[in-house]
């Protein structure tokens, strides 16, 4: 099986997660492909495959064979699960050879066309291959090219005995779309002292740097009246919202900001005059700066409870993951490795700050310090998402050095 069909096979099976769904997996597709990589893990006779019995994730190490010296054990990840952001079942994935960087129509009955001028950076995969959609689900390179990547190696280690390497860890997991992706990971059981996701973007992209990340919900109690007898009466649910809103910085939400910029993000909103609900998500990287915005958003709930006079508007806001650079600050080695595997195959790193989170987030925070690696896809969570074929065929060379990398101390 080559990498691309191997890949192929993983976006076959329709795993996206649902974050209203309270179970883990939240969908069955997900226990599936984890169900199919422990058996394939097994028939590339890897000698320690293990999946919880619960939850599904699949557990598997490929022994040290440097018996006569220490080195650390290293672990990857991916997760198996997809964006419920659109549809991930029955992908119908397209091929383009030798990728000419022009416009791509990806479904010419619905009019859906993948611009290069709204995607500019894709004409820098002008000549190579790319793999898409018909324009009408994602395609799933998120997290299923950093799922093939992993199997790739796996299975270059058992077929190649030679290589000298220390043990070598592998995790996949479920719900990570949800934030729910580690809840039952067992850092101590996995047995790596440090690890790398391989759930990042483009050829070269690391991270070792996240967001500072908080949700909230607001609730409103309204009272609604008829709107001609509402002088002095009604209290409307939906402008107790709109007021708090207009309240938060305009220009700080997630379509004015970049780098490490932070923001305040409304992602829901509904209700009626009666009763209203909004929930946000709250980022920044700076940890000071992540406090103050938390505290920015309390004293608007707080104001705008008593313009309307009191008691109509409460909060729940809950810390959801820390910025994993704290906890990878104390070992630079991690990052040291990972950025010289990439020289090595050629590839120029581009260390840049996430403005998002991974597994790796809380993962560092569990004790297993944990940076972010490239895959090579694009565009994710949407029906433009693609895979560019050489980019993830370097990627699972770059895994291979990296292991060669811990080896060498």
């Amino acid at each position: 099986m080559t990498a691309v069909e191997r890949f192929l096979d993983y976006v076959s099976f329709d795993t996206m997660s649902v974050e209203s769904i309270d179970a883990y997996p939240s969908t069955p597709g997900q226990r599936e492909l984890l169900d199919h990589l422990r058996d394939q893990l097994k028939e590339l006779g890897v000698s320690d495959v293990r999946q919880d019995a619960k939850y599904g994730c699949v557990f598997a190490s490929i022994p040290s064979n440097c018996p006569e010296r220490t080195i650390p054990a290293i672990g990857f990840i991916a997760h198996v699960d997809t964006s419920e952001a659109i549809s991930g079942k029955d992908i119908k994935p397209r091929i383009i050879e030798d990728f000419d960087g022009e416009d791509i129509v990806l479904n010419k009955e619905l009019d859906i066309v993948t611009r290069m001028e709204d995607f500019p950076e894709m004409r820098d995969m002008k000549g190579k291959t790319v793999i898409v959609t018909d324009g009408t689900t994602l395609l799933g390179a998120d997290d299923k090219a950093g799922v093939t990547a992993i199997m790739e190696l796996a299975a270059y280690l058992v077929a190649h005995p030679e290589e000298k390497h220390g043990t070598v860890c592998i995790a996949f997991t479920a719900e990570e779309e949800t934030g729910r992706g580690v809840d039952h990971f067992d850092p101590a059981g996995f047995g790596a002292h440090f690890a790398y996701t391989v759930d990042g973007g483009r050829l070269g992209d690391i991270a070792g740097e996240t967001f500072n990340a908080a949700g909230a919900k607001l609730n409103v109690k309204g009272r609604s009246v008829h709107p001609g007898d509402a002088y002095g009466k009604m209290i409307n649910a939906l402008q107790v919202l709109m007021d708090f809103h207009g309240r938060l910085p305009g220009k700080e939400r997630p379509e004015h900001t970049r780098g490490r910029e932070g923001f305040f993000h409304i992602t829901e909103f509904k209700g009626n005059v009666e009763e209203a609900s909004s929930e946000y998500i709250i980022r920044d990287h700076d940890r000071e700066r992540f406090e103050e915005r938390k505290e920015l958003f309390r004293k608007a709930c707080e104001e705008t409870d008593r313009a309307f006079g009191g008691g109509v508007l409460t909060l729940k806001l809950v810390d959801q993951y820390y910025n994993m650079k704290e906890r990878l600050d104390p070992h630079p080695e991690v990052m040291e490795k990972a950025l010289e595997a990439m020289r090595k195959c050629g590839v120029e790193p581009k260390p840049e700050p996430i403005r998002g989170g991974t597994d790796g987030s809380r993962l560092s925070y569990m004790g297993l310090p944990c940076p972010n690696l490239c895959t090579g896809g694009g565009n994710f969570h949407g029906k433009h998402e693609y895979l560019c074929v050489e980019e993830m065929l370097t990627t699972i060379e770059i895994l291979k050095t990296l292991v060669r990398e811990w080896a060498l101390d």
